[in-house]
């Protein structure tokens, strides 16, 4: 399998801590797309995937996967564990709705607030800025937070009693959060707790180490 990313991208990171919780790194071959540079708007990158985002997952046959719920849902079919879509159709449901509730409410919120309210990914990409709309996001990611500090005070993982595709989708808020300097309120203890396990297990130290390592034509 061969997926496009950013190194060190939110959105990527998702992909690849649901690759190393099923321990298949070593399958896949990572071609770099700069962000910073604007690559992935460049009409090379928006033959690949329309929506001009990462990451991508292209098949040996050639097709093509873009977005990272649907990007794990794949791999999850496959053989392998842990499941991180849920085995029964309530579990299903449950993460499915918890991963969307992640995006809507944290993940994508904070994204709005890059693009908008920071300068971003500079002036090559972004062509159209609203400061406003952007601290309105910023306001509803810790919103967001608030939410997911009181869902954790009554379980251990986002989606119920086990860690899933919801959790890593929060945790890639959490890592876009840290990079946009939008901080977690101090009085959301219960989601502070739960972020500190996830920087424990070896998946997220996995994703560290890569992060650490780079890519070619990084900042």
């Amino acid at each position: 399998m061969t997926i496009y990313d950013w190194f060190d991208g939110p959105y990527p990171a998702r992909v690849r801590i649901a690759l190393a919780e099923k321990g298949w790194l070593q399958n896949v071959k990572f071609v770099p797309v700069n962000l910073w540079t604007g690559e992935h708007k460049e009409p090379e990158f928006l033959a690949i995937n329309y929506s001009g985002t990462l990451p991508v997952l292209e098949l040996e046959d050639g097709t093509r996967i873009a977005e990272c719920t649907a990007i794990t849902q794949y791999l999850d079919s496959l053989e392998g564990h842990p499941t991180l879509t849920g085995e029964t159709p309530l579990q299903k449901g449950l993460i499915h709705m918890m991963t969307k509730r992640a995006e809507i409410e944290f993940l994508d919120a904070v994204s709005v607030y890059f693009h908008h309210a920071t300068p971003g990914l500079g002036p090559k990409v972004e062509l159209y800025q609203n400061a406003e709309w952007g601290r309105k996001m910023g306001e509803k990611a810790v919103r967001g937070m608030r939410y997911f500090d009181n869902l954790l005070q009554g379980q251990p993982f986002v989606a119920g009693d086990t860690f899933s595709m919801a959790d890593i989708a929060v945790i890639g808020g959490m890592i876009f959060a840290s990079l946009v300097k939008l901080p977690v309120p101090e009085e959301c203890v219960a989601l502070r707790a739960w972020h500190a396990r996830m920087q424990e297990r070896p998946s997220y130290r996995t994703w560290r180490a890569m992060v650490a390592q780079g890519a070619p034509g990084s900042r």
